[in-house]
């Protein structure tokens, strides 16, 4: 069931932002899971692999535009498919 072979490869940088330029809506047909130093987050708004980065939103916090204000964390980032 869990066929990935057919999946597209998961990008170095991704957003769930649909106007980043780093969002790939092939990429979204199938769920996600990102793994932060060893722990899995459900909270990750877009990551970097190469650069050890996610962008988690800070709070309740808003920008000027609606969007939740995202704050960087760095450390080692794993993305898979569930």
């Amino acid at each position: 069931m869990n066929d990935t072979t057919s999946l597209p490869q998961l990008p170095d940088r991704l957003s769930i932002d649909p106007s980043s330029p780093f969002h790939n809506r092939d990429v979204f047909q199938r769920e996600i899971g990102i793994r932060f130093n060893d722990k899995d987050r459900h909270d990750v708004e877009e990551y970097c692999i190469s650069e050890g980065w996610i962008k988690v939103a800070a709070g309740r916090t808003l920008d000027r535009k609606g969007k939740p204000m995202l704050i960087k964390l760095k450390g080692k980032v794993e993305a898979y498919y569930k």
